[in-house]
C-alpha cells in the first residue's frame, strides 16, 4: 500500500491535496483544531455567514477519529504533507477492511491481500475519494469494517462491538452515501445469509438487526440538525430527479479492467472523461477465466450477498441522478469496485485454477479483446494508448498464469499486486494537470505571511473564482490577497465567504453567493442597497467591518466614491488583486453583540456567545431587533423568562418583535441544534442496547460456546492453508 502511494506521489506530489480536501476539508482540520485547543467546540458560527452552521456541515462533530485529525491538524505546517499521511492512513484501514471482508467469506488470505490492496487504487476512489472527498474515503473505510464485523456477528464468530462501533463511524463522519452505503451493505448481508442458512439464521440476522439498529440511534445526532434544517438550506426537501449528470451506464463496467480507460458520461469536462473513473483492477476481468465455475455454481449461495451488494451499486450508478441528498450516482462507483472485487477475489481463493491453462487463456484474452472494445467505443482518439493497455493487461496476465503453475499462487499474487504500482502511476501522471486542483498554497506559515495584514473584525470578499487566471493561482498571484472556499480558515482569519454544499438558501440568494464563497457582479450593489422593511444596509445587518472587492471583478471600484460611511483604504503589495473597504468608525461587529437593528426599542447587548444573544431591551411602543444571525432552525426566544415567537427579515435575519410597555426586560435568544435532545436520547438508547447485545453475546460464550454456532453446514475454512493453487492443475 505504502508503495503504491509513492508510485502516486511520484506523479503528481499534490494528488492527495487537490479540490475539496485543499478547499474544503483542510480548512474545517484547521479550524477545529484550534477551536478545540481553545477550549470550545463549535456547532455555529454566526458571522461565518455561508458555512458556520457545522451541524449541517461535513465536519465530523461526533467522529473521535476525525476530532483526533483537527486536533493535530495546526500544529502542522504544510497541509498537503499531513493530508497526505491521514489519507494513507486510512487507505490501509480500508485496505485491510477489505481483506477482512474476504476472509469473512473464505477467501485464501493471498487473494483476500490482492483485493485489499487494488482497492485503494480503483478509478473513482483514487480519483475522487481519496484525492478530494475525504469523508467519502473516511466513511467507506468504516463501512468496510462494518461489513467484516456484520458477517461475523452474523455467523456467530465475533461480538456485535464492532459491529456498533464501525457503522457508528460510518455515520458519524457526517457525510451522508457512507450512512446510506452501510445500509444497503447490511440488507445484502441478512438476504445472502438467509438464502446460504434458511432458518438457523434467523436469530443471528435479529442481533444483528439490533446491533446495526443501535449504531443507527446512536449516529442520529449526526444527520438530524440537517434533516430538520432542510427547509431553509440549499438541498432542499426530498425529490427524486434524473439529469443524467455524473449517472454512469452500466456498460462503462465493461471497462473495469483496461487501465487506459476514459469512460463516456456526462461531468465537469464534457462527455468522455480525463480520469480512469470506472477502472478497478486490471486483474478483474481476465481472472474470471480462471475460475472453476462448476465447482463454484455448487456453493452459490455464498455469494448471493457479495453478488446482491454489487447487482445493485451498478444499478445505483445508472441513477437516478438525484434522491434527496444523494446526487451524482457515479460517487457509489467505489461501491461497484469493492463488490467486484470481494466477490471475484472470493472466486479466486476458493475456486481458481490453471487446470486446462490453454483454454483457459484463450478464453482470458477473448475478455480482454472486449474491454479493449468497449474503452475504444468510449474514447476513440487513444486508440493506441488502448491498444497498449490491452497488450499490457495481456503480458502481466500471462506471466500470473505462468508464476501459478511453476511457483504458487504466492508468487502468482506478488506479480499481480506489484503491478498495481506502476499503473497506478501512469494513470496519475496521464492526467497532469489534473483538471480537479484549485492549486492552493499548502504551507500556512508562507500564505500567512504574504496575505494582508487585516486588524480584527469580520470581512467580506466579492469576488469570483472563476475569474482567475492560470497564472493567478499561486501564492505570489491571487492567492496572497484573495481567498475562495475554506482557505480563510488555514489562514487562521474570519471572513463571511467559505465552502459549503448545503448553505442557507434566502441568504445565498440574496447576497448571490454560491457554494465556494464567490459572487456575482451585482452583489456590490446588493450589499449597500436598504433592506425594504429596516431601511438598512445588508452590510449594517450583517455587522460587517470590511469589505474586500475582487479587481478582477469590480475593475473601477476603488476610482468610485466609497458607499456612505466607507472608505478605501490602501493595501500595500495588494494592489493588483483587491479594493479594500472599511468603515469610517472602525469596527461595528463588537460594539453591541450581534444586533444589526433595533427599531423603536432601546437593546444592548448583557452577553454575547455564538449560540446566545443576552440584551436588555425596553420599548414603550413596541418594535422590532434584528439579529445578525441566520434564521436557522434551532432557536429559542424567552423575555423575562417567558417564551416569545421569532421571525426573520430578508428570509434570513433573526428578529424578535418587543411588546408595547416592555421595560428594562432581559431577552435571551439561544440556539440548539434542531432535534438534540432526541438525539442525545437515541444515543444513549443506542448504547444501552449495546450493553444489552454484548451482555447476551458473552454469556453465550460462558455456556461453553467458542464463539462459533453450529449451523448444521460444513465448516468453509480450507482445512489445509499451506495448500497451493498449482495443487489444482491436472
Amino acid at each position: 500500500m505504502t508503495l503504491g502511494y509513492i508510485a502516486v506521489l511520484l506523479a503528481n506530489a499534490r494528488h492527495f491535496y487537490t479540490d475539496d480536501t485543499e478547499s474544503q476539508y483542510s480548512g474545517l482540520w484547521v479550524f477545529f483544531g484550534r477551536a478545540f485547543r481553545n477550549g470550545d467546540f463549535p456547532l455555529l458560527r454566526p458571522e461565518q455567514w455561508m458555512s458556520g452552521n457545522y451541524t449541517n456541515e461535513e465536519a465530523g462533530l461526533f467522529n473521535p477519529p476525525q476530532l483526533l485529525i483537527d486536533l493535530i491538524a495546526p500544529s502542522v505546517p504544510n497541509l498537503a504533507v499531513y493530508a497526505t499521511i491521514v489519507k494513507m492512513i486510512f487507505a490501509i484501514i480500508a485496505g485491510l477492511g477489505v481483506y477482512r471482508v474476504c476472509l469473512a467469506y473464505n477467501s485464501r488470505p493471498q487473494w483476500a491481500a490482492v483485493a485489499g490492496v487494488a482497492f485503494p487504487f480503483t478509478g473513482f476512489f483514487l480519483f475522487f475519494d481519496e484525492a478530494s472527498w475525504f469523508t467519502a474515503m473516511t466513511g467507506t473505510a468504516w463501512m468496510i469494517h462494518a461489513w467484516a464485523s456484520s458477517v461475523r456477528y452474523a455467523r456467530g464468530k465475533g461480538g456485535p462491538i464492532p459491529v456498533f462501533v464501525f457503522l457508528y463511524l460510518a455515520i458519524s463522519v457526517q457525510y451522508v452515501f457512507p450512512a446510506v452505503e452501510s445500509a444497503i451493505m447490511l440488507v445484502a448481508v441478512a438476504v445472502g445469509e438467509l438464502v446460504w442458512r434458511g432458518r438457523a439464521s434467523w436469530m443471528p440476522l435479529a442481533r444483528l438487526t439490533a446491533a446495526a439498529t443501535c449504531a443507527g440511534a446512536a449516529g442520529l445526532i449526526t444527520f438530524l440538525p440537517s434533516m430538520l434544517s432542510a427547509q431553509v438550506s440549499w438541498r432542499g426537501n426530498s425529490q427524486i430527479n434524473n439529469d443524467q449528470f455524473l449517472t454512469v451506464p452500466w456498460s462503462e463496467s465493461l471497462n473495469a479492467s483496461l487501465p487506459s480507460t476514459l469512460p463516456a458520461f456526462n461531468s465537469w469536462w464534457g462527455y468522455v472523461q480525463p480520469l480512469p473513473m470506472v477502472y478497478i483492477a486490471w486483474f478483474l476481468i481476465p481472472a474470471l477465466a480462471f475460475v472453476d465455475w462448476h465447482a463454484a455454481r455448487a456453493q452459490w449461495k455464498q455469494f448471493t450477498s457479495l453478488a446482491l451488494f454489487a447487482i445493485i451499486m451498478l444499478m445505483w450508478t445508472a441513477g437516478p441522478g438525484t434522491i434527496g441528498p444523494l446526487r451524482w450516482p457515479a460517487r457509489v462507483l467505489p461501491m461497484l469496485a469493492l463488490g467486484l472485487l470481494v466477490l471475484v477475489c472470493v472466486l479466486l481463493g476458493r475456486f481458481g485454477t490453471v487446470r486446462g491453462w490453454r483454454n483457459r487463456t484463450i478464453a482470458a484474452g477473448v475478455l480482454i479483446l472486449a474491454l479493449w472494445v468497449r474503452t475504444f467505443s468510449a474514447d476513440p482518439h487513444d486508440v493506441l494508448w488502448h491498444v497498449l493497455s490491452a497488450v499490457v493487461v495481456a503480458l502481466l496476465g500471462a506471466a500470473v498464469v505462468w508464476l501459478a503453475r511453476t511457483r504458487g499462487v504466492s508468487a502468482a499474487v506478488a506479480l499481480t499486486i506489484v503491478a498495481m504500482f506502476p499503473i497506478a502511476y501512469f494513470q496519475v501522471a496521464g492526467v497532469q494537470p489534473t483538471p480537479m486542483s484549485w492549486n492552493l498554497p499548502a504551507n500556512r506559515e508562507e500564505a500567512k505571511a504574504a496575505f494582508p495584514k487585516f486588524q480584527g473584525g469580520t470581512t467580506l470578499q466579492l469576488g469570483d473564482r472563476g475569474l482567475l487566471q492560470p497564472a493567478d493561482k499561486s501564492l505570489e498571484g491571487a492567492y496572497g490577497s484573495l481567498v475562495w472556499g475554506n482557505y480563510a480558515k488555514d489562514l487562521e482569519q474570519n471572513y463571511v465567504n467559505g465552502y459549503t454544499p448545503n448553505g442557507y438558501f434566502y441568504f445565498g440568494e440574496m447576497l448571490c453567493m454560491i457554494w465556494d464563497g464567490g459572487v456575482c457582479p451585482d452583489s456590490y450593489r446588493r450589499m449597500f442597497t436598504p433592506e425594504p422593511t429596516t431601511g438598512r444596509t445588508l452590510a449594517d445587518l450583517m455587522l460587517i467591518d470590511r469589505i474586500v472587492l475582487q479587481k478582477a471583478m469590480f475593475p473601477d471600484a476603488g476610482n468610485q466614491p466609497a458607499p456612505h460611511g466607507w472608505h478605501f483604504v490602501e493595501a500595500p503589495g495588494h494592489e493588483k488583486y483587491i479594493w479594500v473597504l472599511e468603515r469610517d468608525n472602525g469596527l461595528i461587529s463588537t460594539v453591541n453583540g450581534r444586533i444589526g437593528d433595533a427599531r423603536n426599542v432601546d437593546a444592548t447587548s448583557i452577553s454575547e456567545t455564538d449560540a446566545t444573544s443576552k440584551v436588555r431591551v425596553s420599548s414603550q411602543t413596541g418594535g422590532r431587533i434584528v439579529f445578525a444571525r441566520l434564521g436557522w432552525p434551532g432557536y429559542r426566544v424567552t423575555l423575562n423568562g417567558k417564551s416569545i415567537p421569532f421571525t426573520t427579515v430578508a428570509k434570513s435575519f433573526v428578529a424578535v418583535d418587543i411588546p408595547a410597555g416592555t421595560s428594562n426586560a432581559e431577552l435571551d435568544l439561544t440556539w440548539r441544534p434542531p432535534g438534540w435532545k432526541i438525539g442525545i436520547g437515541a444515543a444513549a438508547l443506542g448504547l444501552v442496547g449495546l450493553g444489552v447485545l454484548e451482555w447476551l453475546y458473552l454469556r453465550t460464550r460462558r455456556r461453553g460456546d467458542d464463539g462459533g454456532e453450529d449451523t448444521g453446514l460444513p465448516d468453509l475454512v480450507d482445512p489445509d492453508p499451506k495448500r497451493e493453487l498449482v495443487d489444482s492443475i491436472s
